[in-house]
């Protein structure tokens, strides 16, 4: 093999680079500059993964006895977003006493599964309709859930007097600290359910911690509303 110095080196001209092009479903990416070629892929589907039908998914959400009668009431209102918007299926299995959600061929996002899984979930833990739809609507929101004795463990006549302070007069202490804080709060006997983004299930935690602790319910608005102006200007 002849030797070929570093002056010819320099002195040969550069062989030009030719365009590549990576072939990913019916598109092509092409480079003239040298630069690496990054591939372009097809959005993905639930229901078709790289041309073969891929496997249902199920979710599945257990009924409790006393949310039969609600479920069956509010059956449409639940049932059409799912099926229509999100294009999932949905039934109610009877005899397991649980909503069965699977996906199928229409179902365009993956993650659609869960969000109706978790939008079913807070109908059943309690909020209304029109509050657990924004679990679909909206990326940041969550459920928090904990009980007094989590707080303070309180029995008989105190646990009494502890959930009265949360709910006030005619629920008016957890209309204000829903108002304030932005979120929806649900108490049912002494579990506390809270939907909300992160920042605000903090704020509604606080101020019930502060009630169930024995603070008075003028106390807990200065806070909520020293708090409330700070989160609004920010």
């Amino acid at each position: 093999m002849p030797k070929v110095s570093k002056k010819e080196q320099k002195e040969s001209p550069l062989v030009a680079a030719a365009p590549m092009a990576i072939e990913s479903g019916e598109e092509f990416v092409l480079h003239n500059n040298g630069a690496t070629a990054v591939p372009k892929f097809p959005p993905h589907t639930a229901a078709k993964d790289n041309g073969e039908q891929k496997k249902v998914e199920f979710r599945r959400v257990s009924v409790p006895q006393h949310r039969m009668t609600p479920l069956k009431n509010n059956w449409l209102a639940l049932y059409k977003p799912v099926t229509e918007n999100l294009k999932l299926d949905m039934r109610m299995n009877l005899k397991s006493r649980k909503v069965e959600i699977k996906t199928t061929e229409k179902t365009v996002d993956a993650g659609n599964l869960q969000r109706a899984a978790d939008f079913i979930h807070a109908f059943i833990l309690g909020f209304e309709v029109n509050d657990a739809i924004a679990l679909l609507r909206l990326d940041d929101l969550y459920i928090e859930s904990f009980e007094v004795k989590d707080v303070k463990t309180l029995r008989g006549e105190h646990l009494a007097r502890g959930i009265g302070r949360m709910a006030g007069k005619s629920g008016k202490t957890k209309f204000t600290i829903e108002n304030s804080s932005r979120t929806r709060i649900v108490i049912a006997d002494t579990k506390i359910h809270i939907l909300g983004s992160f920042q605000n299930i903090r704020v509604a935690r606080d101020a019930i911690c502060n009630l169930i602790m024995g603070s008075p319910a003028g106390k807990v608005y200065n806070r909520l509303r020293t708090v409330s102006a700070r989160l609004h200007a920010s």
